[in-house]
């Protein structure tokens, strides 16, 4: 069967369909409830299906999906009230990946594929800055200088600032506070990690979409450092999202999905994103379905989505919430009210009374219908739950076939190797124009003005009159003597 099962409520299965898992979807709930290891559920079951999956494992907590998972009382309880006969213990082909290349295959991209606009939001620029960095990136176009990575864009920017005269007939008035601001926000992005993540070899995205054995791949970034830096890792996922959208095909609808896209903590998204940002955000979830691509957002509330992509989320699974506070109560009515009601259930109350491991489940039926909700006891991965050890995940980074492709940065020819020969072409050429001025000055300085020569000639006038008044004189003084 084309679907995976998410659990069991009131003895009747519930189950995603493969061909609604590109209509996205929602896992929430408040912090341990469950939201994890119903991660783990779909993505093993995506990998199953042959799906590749992408996911960031924020706590560290998600590589035990590459290793069997173990029996137990516990499990082997859920297994009967669910009605499972067929759970065996089983890993699914798993890649790492990490932004500092440390715990995983390194994850790179050029300045130039990152564009202005998502750059422009991880460097936290102002409107006018902003624009200077479209200037910075379309005159980067013209000059043929590749921008690669950070040293090529500090090289652009700097070479701007030093040429801002000559170049504002074409680019009007270049602020120097605003360049140098540039600068600066790029040095502190580069002290950041950003000088590994803006490089090359960059990441292929057909790498992310690969099967092993009829396997999904699931590919995990590691989030743990990440988290850190809630806008590297915005910027990234963005960034991840938009070169699919751009570079896949139209497939309209399949029987399965091409990627399932995991967002974890996806209020970091809409946190700090501009509107400008945001709406392309929007749009890209809206369209990218056509792509094969589902997307599905985790988060502790769905008030943490704005409503023009939460709208577009036709599969739901909602743990528990807590209604310690009045807005804690405002989010629980509005995470209600995203469910299809069911007359059965009171679903504003339940969401608060649900244990670990339940959750109310709602999904898209062959019709791309919202069934009613339910309260669904979710079923047991078939992976481990928690974390591998150090020596296991060594294991899987050494052993990834993608090692030797992404292990070495590479640092061709760009924008700072060829500003840095123009800068000495340059030199160059004024010094060799220099030294025919400087020899011109000292012949000029060997040549006598007409004061000079003037003056010259009259001592010399007067010397020789002088001297021969002295002799005349001499002789007449000596004659009257005698």
């Amino acid at each position: 069967m084309s679907d995976i099962l998410i659990g069991s409520a009131d003895g009747q299965q519930q189950r995603l369909l493969g061909a609604m898992a590109n209509r996205h979807g929602l896992v929430a709930g408040a912090t341990g409830t469950g939201k994890t290891v119903t991660l783990q559920v779909l993505a093993e079951g995506f990998s199953r299906l042959g799906v590749p999956v992408f996911s960031a494992d924020i706590k560290g907590d998600l590589s035990g999906i590459s290793a069997p998972g173990s029996r137990n009382v516990h499990v082997d309880d859920r297994l009967q009230r669910i009605g499972i006969d067929d759970w065996a213990p089983d890993g699914a082909p798993t890649r790492l990946w990490d932004i500092f290349g440390e715990s995983g295959q390194p994850v790179r991209t050029t300045v130039a594929d990152m564009g202005p606009a998502l750059l422009a939001n991880l460097l936290e620029l102002n409107d006018t800055q902003t624009g200077l960095l479209h200037l910075a990136f379309d005159y980067a176009d013209k000059q043929s200088l590749p921008l690669l990575d950070l040293p090529d864009l500090e090289a652009v920017l700097n070479w701007m600032l030093e040429h801002r005269r000559s170049l504002s007939s074409e680019y009007g008035s270049l602020s120097p506070q605003s360049l140098g601001a540039i600068v600066r926000r790029v040095l502190v992005l580069k002290t950041d990690g950003g000088e590994v993540f803006f490089g090359e070899p960059a990441l292929d995205i057909h790498d992310l979409m690969a099967q092993s054995g009829g396997r999904g791949v699931v590919n995990l970034l590691d989030g743990r450092r990440l988290m850190m830096q809630p806008r590297v890792y915005t910027t990234f996922l963005l960034w991840l999202l938009a070169e699919l959208f751009e570079q896949l095909p139209e497939r309209g609808d399949q029987p399965l999905p091409l990627l399932v896209f995991f967002f974890d903590e996806s209020h970091l998204l809409f946190d700090n994103a501009p509107p400008a940002l945001l709406e392309k955000l929007e749009q890209t979830v809206r369209l990218i379905r056509s792509k094969g691509v589902g997307i599905y957002f985790v988060t502790q509330s769905p008030a943490d989505i704005p409503d023009s992509v939460l709208g577009q989320l036709g599969n739901r699974i909602q743990h528990a919430l807590r209604a310690y506070t009045p807005r804690d109560q405002k989010a629980v009515k509005a995470a209600a009210q995203t469910f299809r009601a069911n007359p059965a259930l009171d679903t504003e109350r339940v969401i608060t009374e649900l244990g670990v491991g339940e959750a109310l489940v709602s999904m898209l039926d062959e019709q791309g219908v919202p069934a009613v909700v339910q309260k669904t006891l979710i079923a047991p991965p078939r992976s481990r739950i928690g974390p591998v050890d150090d020596a296991a995940l060594a294991a899987l980074r050494d052993g990834s076939p993608l090692a030797s492709k992404y292990g070495e940065a590479v640092d061709r020819d760009s924008a700072h190797e060829r500003l840095k020969k123009r800068r000495e072409t340059l030199a160059k050429e004024t010094s060799g124009k220099a030294e025919p001025e400087k020899e011109a000055s000292l012949k000029r300085s060997r040549r006598q003005s007409p004061a000079e020569a003037f003056t010259k000639s009259f001592l010399r006038s007067f010397a020789t009159q002088f001297s021969r008044f002295l002799v005349q004189f001499l002789k007449q003084m000596l004659k009257t003597r005698r």
